[in-house]
């Protein structure tokens, strides 16, 4: 594979290696909150039900907004990385503003920011992983970050249970403790490379001008 940055004999060129590890990281970080946040908002702010699926339905619809803006954003800007971090760092604030809430409205304002976060790093973040992809590999490439992505999920309530249970059902602190794998997945953005030119449009140049010597002979 030709691919911007280096491949190893898997076909997994070294920004996705990278970006798999910052979704392992950062799905764990958001997952460990995942089975708490409902108990927090009802039973320790004392919201309703109503309110918890308000929260829920405004932090979902702005990471969808925020993906459809930052995907043509995305498309316009070349050094990706920045929106990247940017993303994965205002998700990772977002958790310990949460956990400071006395009154749901603050929670609120925490999930929003959260998902904000959401929507302005993963439309970049594909499009990098596309980029770094020939039609031979997209595939495995996109599955090896699907992986990654789906171990961080599976770990991330199992570790913020266990922390439940081994911090006597006191909720706030898992906001802060979860501020930490988030904390990593943002410096490990540090090591992406920004590709001069995708695999898929260096070889349709390739393709071009072979096309036009071929029609010259």
């Amino acid at each position: 594979m030709t691919g911007a940055t280096r491949s190893d004999e898997r076909g997994i060129a070294h920004n996705v290696r990278v970006l798999s590890w910052v979704s392992f990281f950062a799905d764990a970080s958001s997952e460990m909150l995942y089975p708490v946040f409902p108990i927090f908002v009802t039973q320790t702010l004392g919201a309703s039900a109503a309110i918890l699926g308000l929260i829920e339905g405004v932090a979902e619809g702005t990471a969808s907004i925020g993906m459809a803006v930052s995907g043509r954003l995305a498309d316009r800007i070349r050094r990706r990385r920045r929106m990247i971090a940017l993303g994965y760092g205002i998700s990772a604030v977002a958790k310990p503003l949460i956990g400071l809430a006395r009154a749901w409205p603050l929670a609120l304002v925490g999930r929003f920011f959260d998902r904000a976060g959401k929507g302005l790093r993963d439309s970049p973040r594909d499009a990098v992983l596309a980029g770094e992809s020939t039609e031979e590999v997209r595939g495995r490439t996109f599955g090896f970050q699907r992986g990654a992505d789906t171990a961080g999920a599976v770990l991330g309530p199992l570790v913020g249970l266990a922390l439940y249970e081994a911090l006597g059902h006191r909720i706030r602190p898992l906001f802060f403790i979860a501020v930490i794998p988030g904390a990593v997945s943002v410096v490990l953005v540090r090591l992406v490379r920004e590709p001069k030119a995708s695999p898929a449009r260096r070889s349709a140049t390739t393709r071009a001008g072979s096309g036009a010597s071929g029609s010259r002979r």
